[in-house]
């Protein structure tokens, strides 16, 4: 299972998930994140400072999750992204699809 370790940063939702999203814990990522959207949370920030691998499962619910905010007028958007997590987002196509930024501050400025 992921913990999210949810906090708010004004109307922004800021998840901080740790260690590794995968197809162990993809389904219970999935359902979390989701979840959370359907409540209501469609500015998300996810910090992946603690994310140190994630697969083609991972990928795939993030792209559900973005494509669900968008549906919602919000936002999902990355900060702190490990280099070779980076790297993933990158030659996959994702980083085109949703926003990284370098660090936290950087990231809620971007919020509306």
């Amino acid at each position: 299972m992921v913990d999210l370790y949810p906090e708010y940063d004004d109307s922004v939702l800021v998840l901080n998930p740790l260690g590794r999203i995968d197809g162990t814990n993809a389904k219970a990522f999935e359902e979390a994140l989701l979840g959370r959207i359907d409540a209501g949370d469609t500015q998300i920030l996810m910090n992946f400072e603690g994310i140190n691998y994630i697969s083609s499962a991972g990928l795939r619910v993030l792209l559900m999750a973005a494509k669900r905010t968008s549906q919602s007028a919000g936002q999902l958007a990355l900060c702190a992204v490990q280099d070779h997590i980076q790297e993933v987002f990158k030659f996959s196509g994702f980083s085109e699809i949703i926003p990284i930024h370098e660090d936290r501050p950087g990231a809620l400025n971007t919020f509306i």
